[in-house]
């Protein structure tokens, strides 16, 4: 595991979007593994920005998102769906059928995991998967004491979740109460991870996924296992790691 530490998270998104564009740039036809949420918006926007200087080519790029809320169709502007191109595909050359997303509208979800994970698979695997981290130390919707055998399945919300998601709709009765994910054991069959965090709220339970036990219970701290992780946070969120100087680094990835 590598970890850079970044001045805050405008320094953050640069640095993850230098990792990426790394990943673009070596392997042009590359499988990017993407997230969704408030974290990885100023990586996409850094993206975009190189992307028309000339500096990026997405036209060989697939990507195959991490998860979907199961019930909202693609149009809803609370979709991941919606999200990714509001913020990065409509913004750059992919090419639009090379866009991969859980069909959240899919009547048998048994059949749309097996059809997602499968289409994965034909893919050659993920090249490059990003990463957020929860509050709770959930990858995906994988919360806390989810098995880390499971690959893309659909998962009943906690609520928790719902709660928080509740400020994005018109009413509680709106949030969905599914979604698709990859499952834990996808994220870890991906080449390389990148994972993203800022902020001292998260400082804690960084510290939890990456340098405490391996368990169910921080789903993240699975990562600790996987020979190619990087993290990228700012200095706030990792304030709570003790010698940082043995583990950290302050240096930019080259591409």
């Amino acid at each position: 595991m590598i970890i850079y530490e970044a001045k805050d998270y405008k320094d953050m998104s640069r640095k993850a979007a230098n990792i990426i564009s790394a990943q673009i740039i070596m392997k042009p036809n590359c499988v990017l593994g993407l997230a969704t949420g408030s974290t990885p918006i100023g990586t996409y926007e850094q993206l975009v920005e190189w992307y028309h200087k000339g500096d990026l080519d997405f036209s060989k790029v697939t990507s195959v998102n991490l998860d979907e809320y199961r019930g909202l169709e693609k149009s809803n502007d609370q979709s991941y769906d919606y999200f990714m191109h509001e913020h990065l595909f409509d913004k750059v050359n992919i090419h639009p059928e090379n866009v991969n997303l859980p069909d959240g509208m899919a009547e048998d979800a048994e059949k749309e995991c097996k059809r997602y994970e499968e289409l994965i698979r034909s893919l050659g695997g993920v090249d490059l998967q990003l990463l957020g981290l929860g509050h709770n130390g959930h990858i995906g919707f994988n919360e806390p004491g989810a098995a880390f055998e499971k690959e893309t399945h659909c998962v009943n919300l906690t609520e928790r979740t719902i709660e928080a998601n509740k400020r994005f709709f018109a009413s509680a009765d709106d949030v969905p109460k599914q979604a698709f994910t990859m499952g834990i054991k996808t994220i870890m069959q991906a080449k390389k991870i990148l994972v993203i965090a800022s902020g001292e709220d998260k400082a804690e339970i960084l510290k939890e996924a990456f340098f405490g036990p391996v368990t169910p219970a921080v789903p993240a701290s699975i990562l600790q296992l996987h020979n190619n992780v990087i993290v990228v946070g700012d200095q706030a969120v990792l304030s709570k790691l003790t010698n940082k100087d043995e583990y950290v680094t302050n240096a930019d990835y080259r591409k």
